[in-house]
């Protein structure tokens, strides 16, 4: 069996010590459909729905990027929830997450014959504050045997 598009995946196993939003929600420019100043936005193409994005920040020690861009399919601009008193981060929690893997050419320019490195596309149908708190869960009690 191939899986070809979009394949489901759980926020934990995507973000397992959570994400912080490094900014708010943007429009996704369509930059083929968009000319000049008439800026179009990008629609999912699975749902029709427009598309929004914001950087997040993945905290995980050894993450290969410390920051990622994540598209929200929303008929209006996702709102993110209240960051925690005292942080300057605001701690989130996608729902209805999928990734779609592609080749990544972008690091291959001039350099000729170039197979590029395997990249995902991450993309969900909400936003949330987290239901599980921040981190990786605590581990869970170790059961002696008696």
């Amino acid at each position: 069996m191939a899986l070809q598009g979009q394949i489901p995946v759980e926020f934990g196993a995507v973000f397992p010590d959570g994400a912080y939003a490094a900014g708010k929600f943007e429009m996704l420019r369509d930059f083929d459909r968009s000319s000049g100043d008439r800026v179009v936005q990008q629609v999912d193409k699975h749902s029709g729905l427009p598309l929004w994005v914001v950087e997040v920040i993945d905290p995980q020690e050894g993450a290969r990027n410390l920051t990622v861009k994540v598209k929200v399919a929303s008929e209006y601009q996702p709102v993110l929830p209240a960051p925690a008193a005292g942080s300057p981060f605001t701690a989130i929690e996608f729902e209805g997450m999928t990734a779609t893997p592609y080749v990544d050419a972008s690091r291959c320019q001039g350099k000729g014959k170039c197979g590029g490195r395997l990249a995902y596309s991450l993309k969900a149908t909400g936003v949330r504050a987290p239901s599980r708190g921040l981190g990786r869960p605590a581990p869970e009690p170790h059961k002696d045997a008696a």
